[in-house]
């Protein structure tokens, strides 16, 4: 009897899970009124473009700030009023060499900080976590190579939100299956497409991965924060592109260890061992 309750107990925690993380879990990647700038970073990779994208914003912004300077200084300094006789000569060697070695040198500056960002996206290290990701027209399929088990995730109706735990809000970012991994742990993704080009993506993690057919890509983050995070396809696939909602829920070691008993079971038919109680 101890045995059947504790069974019972495992089962009921078990499929209630999905709709208790999901009601629980701090949600990113859902549209923010006014909102104006990069989702919170959940990776490191992610840390690295926003830091990037704003440093590039800054030497931009000087830029132009000494362009409409130059400008407001021939409007005010060399109009025909204030002089009235142009000169006369057609190069200046300092100046010449200056706009040359000039623009290179921000350039060196900025290749010197973007390429390692670049490699670091693109030099795939060891996996904790291998999931084989397949874009179809239009859902999305997932294989836990490692695990040997696999399911497809399609978006939620909006008359089935509640159902599977979402608000209204998360309409078109809900799906009825989610990946799950674990935190601080590094997730390598392989990418292929099954018909038409698609693209893979979570912004808060700084990934993005076109999902060609005939083609293996790969990708990989280290969430270090848990919560629920939302992409979509973001390669125009057909006429349905844009109800192809991508969600990954991070979850502690423990949590992703309790959900791969399940998962197992009831996508690859593994039944979760059986643990005999000890006799008092």
């Amino acid at each position: 009897m101890r045995i059947l309750s504790s069974l019972l107990a495992i089962m009921t925690a078990f499929f209630a899970l999905p709709a208790m993380a999901q009601d629980a879990v701090e949600r990113v990647g859902k549209p923010v009124d006014g909102g104006m700038n990069f989702q919170v970073a959940a990776t490191e990779l992610k840390r690295d473009i926003i830091w990037l994208d704003t440093a590039i914003n800054w030497i931009i912004l000087a830029i132009c700030l000494f362009v409409i300077g130059l400008v407001l200084w021939i409007i005010v300094f060399h109009n025909r009023k204030a002089n009235p006789t142009p000169a006369s000569f057609t190069h200046n060697t300092p100046i010449e060499v200056m706009w040359t070695v000039v623009p290179v040198l921000i350039l060196i500056f900025i290749g010197a900080f973007s390429l390692p960002i670049l490699f670091k996206q693109q030099i795939i290290p060891e996996g904790e976590v291998n999931i084989k990701v397949t874009g179809y027209q239009w859902y999305w399929g997932y294989e836990y190579t490692d695990e040997e088990f696999g399911f497809e995730s399609f978006m939620v109706a909006r008359d089935e939100l509640a159902d599977y735990g979402y608000s209204d809000d998360e309409y078109l970012l809900a799906t009825d299956t989610r990946i799950v991994v674990p935190v601080d742990k590094v997730v390598v993704m392989t990418v292929t497409g099954a018909d038409v080009i698609h693209s893979w993506t979570i912004p808060a993690f700084g990934v993005k991965q076109d999902a060609v057919p005939g083609r293996l890509a790969q990708l990989w983050f280290k969430a270090e924060k848990e919560g629920l995070y939302f992409g979509q396809c973001s390669e125009l696939c057909g006429k349905d592109h844009a109800y192809m909602p991508i969600t990954v829920e991070v979850v502690s070691q423990e949590a992703y260890d309790a959900w791969l008993v399940g998962a197992k079971e009831e996508y690859a038919g593994v039944a979760a061992p059986l643990t005999v109680a000890s006799a008092d």
